[in-house]
C-alpha cells in the first residue's frame, strides 16, 4: 500500500492511496481461509472445500467486502500515523473507475484537518460573578402569585364576568340528538379558562343564577372524537351558581397546600428558589463574558467547511425566526451574509477550543447527568415521558444534542475555577437588564 500527499494548503489535505492487486488478493485469501473450516459444499466434508473452489464460489462477494475494509484500514492507518483529525467525514473516491479484478486500487482522499488549538493561561482571565439576594419584597411577590394560583371561588350577586366561575348543568345535542359525553350536572367552569369548546365560555359571560341558555358552538375540524369533528352543536345550559375568584389567604394553611410545614418554611423555600434562579441567570452573564474573553484571547485557523455549514445554519435559523409562519423547508434559498459568517467563525472557534480544553482536562458527562437531562426534556411531553426516554436512548444523535451543552457547561466551570473571579452584589432589576443585553447581542 502506498500513500502519497497531493494537497497541503492551510487545513486542506489530499492523498492518493494505492492498494496493489497482490495485497488485495492476499486479504481475500486470508478471509476465505478463516471461513474455510465452517463451510460445507456438496461432495466435500465440512472444512475440506478446496481454496480455489471457495474463491470461485465466494470470491466476488468477499472481494467487495475486502476492498472496503482495505480502504478504511488505509485511511485509519493514515490518521494514526499523521495525527490528523478530519473536521468532517473525508471525501473518498476511486480514481480508476474502469477498475477490474487484477488491477491495483487507486483512491483519492481529501479532507480538512482540525487545527492545532494553542495553549493559554486561564489564570490570567478576570471575571465578575453577579450576586442577587432575594429581598422580602421579591418573596412577598412570589407569595402573592402562589396565593393567586391557589384561588378559590365564593358566591356573588349579579351576572358572571370573565374570570368568574359558573356552576352549570348542560346537555349537548347534534342534529337535535344528545351525544355521549355531552352532558354533566353541577359542573364548575371558570370563564376564560379555555377548557371548553371555542366559543362556549364566551356565551356564558353575563348569565345569572337561574338562567337557561342555548349555547351554539361548532366542534373543531381536528376534534378528538371523529363523529363530532366539524359538527354544529347546541348545549342547553342551566346556571345554578355564579362565583367570583378569591385569592387564598397567605397563612400556614396555604403554605401546607404547597407542601411546607408553615408560612415561614414556605418563605424560606421561595427565597432559596429565587436565589437559585438569580444564580442561574448570573451564570449565563458570566459565561458570555468568559466566551467573549476567550474569543479575543485565542486565535487559530478554522476549517472553511465547518464555518460555511455553521453560517448556513445560522442564516436558516434567523430566517425562520423572522418568518414564523413558514413551516418546514419549503422556502427560497437563504443567502448567508458577512454577519452570519462572522458569527459562525466565533461559534466554530469557541466550539473547537472548548472541545480541546475539555479533552485535555478529561471532562466527561456522567450517565446520571445524561439521565437527568433526558428526564428534564421528557417533561415537555406529558403522558409520553417513557416513550421519549426510550427514543433518546436509541438515538445517538439525540443523545449528542443533549450531551453537548452539558459538556460545554462543565468545561466552562473548569475554566472559571482557574480564573480570577470577584463577586459583585446587584439588584434583581440590574440582573434582568444584564440578561436582556445577552439576548440583544
Amino acid at each position: 500500500m502506498q500513500v502519497t500527499e497531493t494537497l497541503n494548503e492551510g487545513l486542506k489535505r489530499g492523498y492518493a492511496i494505492t492498494v496493489t492487486a497482490s495485497e488485495l488478493d492476499e486479504k481475500v485469501t486470508e478471509k476465505l481461509k478463516e471461513a474455510q473450516p465452517d463451510i460445507e459444499m456438496k461432495g466435500f466434508r465440512k472444512g475440506k472445500v478446496p481454496l480455489p473452489l471457495l474463491k470461485k464460489q465466494f470470491g466476488q462477494r468477499v472481494l467487495g467486502e475486502t476492498m472496503q475494509e482495505v480502504i478504511d484500514g488505509a485511511m485509519n492507518q493514515h490518521f494514526e500515523d499523521s495525527g490528523d483529525r478530519p473536521a468532517l467525514q473525508p471525501e473518498v473516491k476511486m480514481t480508476n473507475e474502469d477498475w477490474k479484478e487484477g488491477d491495483d486500487i487507486q483512491v483519492e482522499m481529501t479532507y480538512e484537518a482540525l487545527p492545532e488549538v494553542p495553549e493559554f493561561d486561564a489564570s490570567g482571565i478576570v471575571l465578575e460573578r453577579l450576586v442577587v439576594k432575594a429581598d422580602d419584597a421579591a418573596v412577598d411577590e412570589a407569595l402573592e402569585s402562589l396565593a393567586s394560583s391557589a384561588q378559590d371561588f365564593e358566591d356573588k350577586d349579579g351576572a358572571a364576568e370573565d374570570g368568574d366561575q359558573v356552576v352549570i348543568d348542560f346537555v349537548g345535542k347534534v342534529d337535535g340528538e344528545p351525544f355521549e359525553g355531552g352532558a354533566a350536572e353541577d359542573y364548575p367552569l371558570a370563564l376564560g379558562s379555555g377548557s371548553f369548546i371555542p366559543g362556549f365560555e364566551e356565551q356564558l359571560v353575563g348569565v345569572s343564577v337561574g338562567d337557561e341558555k342555548a349555547v351554539e358552538v361548532k366542534f373543531p375540524e381536528e376534534y378528538g372524537a371523529e363523529h363530532l369533528a366539524g359538527k354544529d352543536a347546541v348545549f342547553d345550559v342551566t346556571v345554578k351558581g355564579v362565583k367570583a375568584p378569591k385569592a387564598a389567604e397567605i397563612n400556614d394553611e396555604m403554605a401546607q397546600k404547597f407542601g411546607a410545614e408553615d408560612l415561614d418554611s414556605l418563605k424560606t423555600q421561595i427565597r432559596e428558589r429565587l436565589e437559585a434562579e438569580y444564580a442561574g441567570a448570573a451564570r449565563q452573564v458570566m459565561k458570555r463574558a468568559l466566551l467573549d474573553k476567550l474569543d479575543e484571547l485565542v486565535s487559530f485557523e478554522l476549517p472553511p467547511t465547518l464555518v460555511e455549514a455553521e453560517a448556513k445554519q445560522i442564516a436558516h435559523q434567523l430566517w425562520h425566526e423572522e418568518n414564523p409562519d413558514v413551516q418546514g423547508h419549503d422556502h427560497p434559498e437563504i443567502e448567508t451574509t458577512e454577519e452570519h459568517t462572522k458569527l459562525a467563525e466565533r461559534r466554530v472557534r469557541l466550539g473547537l477550543l472548548l472541545a480541546e480544553l475539555g479533552q485535555k482536562a478529561e471532562v466527561e458527562v456522567s450517565e446520571a447527568e445524561m439521565t437527568q437531562a433526558i428526564m428534564n426534556q421528557a417533561r415537555q411531553y406529558p403522558g409520553q415521558e417513557r416513550e421519549f426516554f426510550e427514543y433518546v436512548r436509541q438515538n445517538p444523535q439525540m443523545q449528542q444534542q443533549l450531551r453537548a451543552p452539558l459538556f460545554e457547561d462543565k468545561v466552562v466551570d473548569h475554566i472559571v475555577e482557574q480564573a480570577q473571579v470577584t463577586e459583585k452584589e446587584i439588584t434583581k432589576d440590574d440582573l434582568q437588564k444584564a440578561v436582556e443585553e445577552l439576548d440583544d447581542e
